[in-house]
């Protein structure tokens, strides 16, 4: 946890204190190690940034003073379009692209994705947003990405994709593409990535003919949530750069 997230109901104006307790409270102790007068750094979900100085530190959890003067890190402007993956691939996804400021993520069918997947607690809106937490604590961001499902393939790609992706550099990641993934393109970017052993000719084909480009990352075969953040760091500069 590198970054103290707190819901905005926990804390009121911009200077404040705030008591701590549960799975935040118990890092900060059993990780951090925190006493009175350590200052650690503090979000408020969906607002400011700041520090938290420690106050006190006892059975009734930690309390601390708040500043709050700073506005989060710009978003990573990247839309990506996921296969479903397994649920524990999708939380490792869902995490980074709360760590990276992906701006939005959109679940989609495909031949491959088991149907058993769609009926995976991890969907459950409270489980994704505990994994995007998790990746805001990691990468110092206080914004959640938008997360939208999609269980049927085509009518996504006819009636949703194109308002998705409109205004965007428009990628399909295929490891049998004959064209490199390009790298820091200047604005934003919808990205597709299949699933584990990549989308079939027919989908391929009708992203396609959505405006799609195919690219590739080379000849080594990825993991999803590999590609996912390789593609992403090629694509986007995940230090700020380009955004």
């Amino acid at each position: 946890m590198n970054l103290l997230l707190l819901n905005p109901e926990e804390v009121s104006g911009a200077c404040a204190e705030v008591v701590v307790r549960g799975r935040r409270a118990d890092h900060l102790v059993e990780v951090v190690r925190v006493e009175p007068g350590t200052v650690i750094e503090v979000g408020i979900l969906g607002g400011k940034l700041g520090t938290g100085r420690v106050t006190g530190v006892d059975g009734e959890g930690i309390r601390l003073e708040l500043t709050l003067d700073r506005d989060p890190p710009p978003r990573l402007d990247l839309r990506l379009i996921l296969a479903l993956p397994r649920p524990k691939v999708l939380r490792r996804v869902l995490q980074f692209c709360g760590a990276a400021g992906v701006v939005a993520v959109h679940l989609i069918n495909s031949w491959r994705v088991e149907k058993s997947y769609w009926g995976s607690p991890v969907l459950e809106h409270a489980a994704v947003e505990r994994e995007l937490v998790l990746g805001l604590e990691q990468g110092k961001d206080t914004v959640l990405p938008e997360v939208f499902m999609h269980s049927l393939f085509k009518p996504f790609v006819e009636d949703t994709l194109p308002a998705v992706a409109a205004g965007t550099a428009k990628l399909l990641a295929d490891p049998c593409a004959g064209t490199a993934c390009p790298g820091a393109l200047p604005g934003p970017v919808s990205l597709v990535v299949g699933p584990e052993g990549g989308l079939i000719p027919y989908e391929i084909e009708r992203l396609e003919e959505a405006g799609f480009e195919s690219v590739h990352l080379g000849q080594r075969p990825l993991r999803v949530e590999h590609a996912v953040a390789a593609l992403a760091g090629r694509l986007m500069r995940l230090e700020g750069e380009t955004r």
